[in-house]
């Protein structure tokens, strides 16, 4: 195990290198020079010393700009390595200084959302299995291609629409009420959860779709395997069947799904929390596209290949755990 897990880390670090070195590339090579841009807004600030070509010469040179693509990307890496990530230029403040303020709330959004999606999908999905092509299934599978079907952008205006405007239980958007200020400890907490529970709900709502179809195939196809009728015959209460043969083997594949799933908690949902003005990272990452701040972008898009490798590393350790064989082999 330890040699497979060195293994993958080793060929991760390689393709983490070209992932970086393309974001790298694109970032320097965009259609509009949004360092110069940001050059002539720093010139005309109040109390600014420089002029606009002193500070796309000092912006440049501080993320390697000026030396071309090779030697660039080798001083972005360094730097990177040393964790000097630059300042934002949207948000005015050390990319990591952002980062570290918005990412817990992108992880607790997606940590609550992650839980109930498993809570409600893959039992539905095993109960679709289990009563194949009766009310239950067809009712599964159409609450499940409903949910893969809806964009995230119509789920999201529909739960404000109906729950924010016409009901007035929850705010549109937004992490704080009016109240805020006044209000406990406890009760800032309370209001706090108030206003992440739409983010969550669309969140599982379109997401949980594909899980309940994934479990209701694979729990099929082991319900059709020889030895769940070797069981049926030898007398086994249907319980035992289905809870320590049948569902235990469906979670081979399913722990695949999930492991790759849980490093997206920390990239945070750019939609959904761009929809419900929630500050996490992937708001942050949003705007910071949007307004051209190249140091965020590029640390966010880094991060979230390094997210993406290590989720394939975790679901392949997990997928070792659950099937012995794969170590066998």
């Amino acid at each position: 195990m330890l040699k497979f897990i060195l293994k993958r880390l080793g060929i991760s670090v390689i393709i983490l290198i070209f992932a970086t070195f393309i974001i790298y590339v694109l970032e320097c090579s965009l259609p509009t020079s949004y360092v110069e841009r940001t050059a002539r807004e720093l010139a005309t600030k109040p109390g600014s010393t420089k002029s606009a070509q002193q500070w796309i010469d000092e912006l440049n040179a501080q993320y390697g700009m000026d030396k071309g693509i090779i030697p660039g990307y080798i001083t972005w890496v360094g730097n990177s390595i040393r964790g000097n990530f630059g300042d934002s230029w949207n948000w005015t403040v050390p990319v990591t200084e952002e980062f570290n303020s918005t990412v817990w709330y992108s992880f607790v959004l997606g940590l609550i959302a992650f839980i109930l999606e498993i809570i409600i999908a893959i039992p539905l999905g095993v109960a679709a299995a289990r009563k194949q092509y009766s009310v239950t299934d067809y009712t599964v599978t159409v609450i499940s291609l409903i949910g893969i079907s809806m964009p995230t952008f119509f789920v999201a205006t529909l739960l404000k629409l109906i729950f924010s405007v016409h009901l007035g239980w929850f705010e549109l958007s937004g992490m704080q009420g009016r109240n805020y200020a006044a209000l406990s400890d406890f009760g800032k907490l309370m209001d706090l959860a108030n206003h992440m529970v739409l983010p969550v709900i669309t969140l599982v709502l379109v997401s949980m779709g594909s899980l309940m179809r994934y479990t209701r195939t694979n729990m099929l196809e082991v319900l059709n395997a020889d030895y769940i009728r070797t069981a049926r015959a030898k007398g086994l209460p249907e319980g035992k069947v289905i809870g320590r043969h049948a569902f235990r083997n469906t979670l081979i594949p399913l722990v695949t799904v999930l492991g790759s799933s849980l490093p997206g908690l920390f990239a945070g949902a750019l939609i959904t929390e761009t929809l419900f003005a929630i500050r996490g990272i992937g708001y942050a990452s949003y705007h910071s596209m949007v307004n051209g701040d190249i140091p965020f972008t590029m640390f966010y898009l880094a991060f979230a290949s390094i997210l993406t490798l290590l989720g394939n590393l975790v679901a392949d350790i997990l997928y070792a755990v659950v099937d012995p064989r794969v170590r066998v082999n």
